[in-house]
């Protein structure tokens, strides 16, 4: 069992993909301890004062205005909490609740909220127990964060609401701590505020949309080399020389992996010099670097992004030295942002995938190979409703493309004016993910089976890699036509694995 320690620094990219998608276990760390209990007792002077302080000893949001007597302030965090965790709709994936506990901890664990370390603790117990509370779709506007659903994994804290055990069995949260040794909760002053104000659900999501994406982007690089490769065009326009001209570093770094992709081809070989007439490929093959390339820059500004806020504390109000303060860091818009920036730069590299797919089955475009890649054309439609597949997907990720985060529905009786909306863009960026690995693979299926097709000629070492893992994992090459959605989703699968890409890589080391 791996176990990834919570300090008073930021968990890293890897740490939050071990406990959100590994189910690696949690352990704070000696310093968050220590930084938890200093941050306490500043809560608690302030909890004992006659001066109120938001958070501490009033109301919230459009009621912070009301003085909640010492008696009362229990009450106060068990009514936040239960009137919060006002989600509907389906169960969010495991891995994303489990992302977002991890990065709530982590806030808690900087001593800037005031929580005690008991509750910490049990938040740490539930992930390494594998408890996963239920969290509905429906319910954040990004701002103050995630509110519903970090308040229904706070419900779980105090026993109360449903909650998925480590077999994944729906069970009240109250017998999924009693099974495992665990006592809920009775949270106190400031605590439940504390639990629900933060990015994290959409950081999580953003965190694993970026895990995928880099992975994905290298994958379509190979789809492209394939692609390429397959309808006979050339490797020069990817010469470093004619990179450097324009130095995108996204870019530069997909050229070299499309250059390594095709090296040894004896396809590309074969129109290298001699009757090749035409002058120059089309844009979906020749500027496969440039719109790879130019999503590659917009992750990498994502992931810079990320970073930003996997160092933040985020909470209102938040310790500061003695006295706690009041601010807006709880805005979601520097996540949201780029969470639309991903879904935009996903759903264009699906359609270059999508119009490199359907040049094959053009016989005017596609220099030589069967209508459809139709073993009898007429009689057998080949690959014909594959790219209609494809199609499908790349026109809900342009919808899917729209950005959240332009949107603002004022709430709180006008208190909370102008929302994020990030936790809509992550779940819809999730979408997008998922399409493009889709699309990818069906290039991936439909290039393998254009390389088959100029035998004798033989693909790049590389390429061709590719190709034997697809007949090795049940996916036939050319013949007559059979039923095709098993093989796409034969092919997804080793999309979404990595397979394809350490096929690749098996051949020409790990691509940039």
């Amino acid at each position: 069992m791996q176990t990834v320690h919570v300090g008073v620094g930021p968990v890293s990219f890897d740490d939050l993909v071990r406990v959100a998608r590994e189910g690696a276990s949690v352990v704070l760390a000696d310093d968050a301890l220590t930084a938890i209990d200093r941050a306490r007792g500043v809560v608690e002077a302030l909890a004992a004062a006659e001066t109120p302080t938001y958070g501490v000893s009033t109301g919230f949001g459009a009621l912070a205005t009301r003085h909640i007597p010492t008696e009362m302030r229990a009450q106060l965090q068990r009514s936040l909490v239960r009137s919060h965790a006002a989600g509907s709709g389906p169960e969010v994936e495991r891995e994303v609740v489990r992302a977002l506990m991890l990065l709530r901890l982590s806030t808690l664990a900087t001593g800037r909220t005031g929580v005690r370390r008991e509750t910490a603790q049990l938040m740490a117990d539930l992930l390494s127990h594998g408890i996963t509370p239920v969290v509905r779709e429906y319910g954040s506007l990004g701002c103050s964060g995630d509110l519903a659903p970090l308040s229904h994994c706070a419900l779980a804290l105090m026993g109360e609401g449903e909650v998925r055990d480590a077999d994944g069995t729906l069970v009240p949260a109250a017998d999924a701590l009693a099974a495992a040794g665990l006592e809920p909760v009775e949270l106190v002053a400031k605590e439940g505020l504390a639990l629900i104000n933060g990015t994290d659900g959409m950081l999580g999501m953003l965190v694993m949309a970026i895990t995928d994406l880099r992975m994905l982007l290298r994958t379509a690089d190979v789809a492209a080399a394939m692609s390429v490769e397959a309808q006979l065009g050339t490797d020069r326009v990817f010469a470093a020389e004619l990179q450097d001209i324009r130095p995108h570093p996204g870019q530069a770094l997909s050229a070299v992996n499309l250059t390594a992709l095709m090296a040894g081809s004896a396809i590309v070989a074969s129109h290298r010099t001699g009757d090749c007439n035409r002058v120059q490929d089309a844009y979906s093959l020749r500027c496969s670097p440039q719109v790879h390339g130019a999503a590659r820059d917009t992750v990498e500004h994502a992931a810079t992004v990320a970073g930003r806020e996997l160092a933040s504390a985020i909470d209102n109000p938040v310790v500061v030295g003695d006295r706690v303060e009041s601010n807006g860091n709880f805005h979601g818009a520097p996540v949201g942002y780029v969470l639309d920036f991903l879904a935009i730069v996903a759903a264009d590299v699906a359609s270059i995938s999508e119009r490199r797919t359907d040049r094959f089955l053009d016989r005017a475009r596609s220099h030589g190979l069967p209508p459809f890649l139709a073993a009898d054309p007429g009689v057998d439609s080949g690959h014909m409703i594959a790219q209609y597949t494809q199609a499908s997907i790349v026109s809900e990720m342009k919808r899917l493309a729209v950005p959240a985060s332009v949107d603002s529905i004022p709430s709180s009786a006008m208190q909370e004016d102008h929302v994020s909306m990030g936790w809509n863009a992550a779940r819809k960026l999730r979408r997008s993910v998922d399409g493009l690995s889709r699309v990818v693979a069906v290039e991936v299926l439909t290039a393998a089976r254009a390389l088959d097709l100029r035998a004798p000629l033989t693909p790049s070492p590389a390429t061709g890699a590719v190709v034997d893992l697809l007949r090795s994992n049940g996916i036939a090459g050319p013949g007559p036509d059979r039923h095709l959605s098993p093989e796409i989703e034969a092919a997804v699968d080793l999309v979404q694995s990595g397979a394809v890409l350490a096929a690749a890589e098996s051949v020409v080391g790990e691509l940039a």
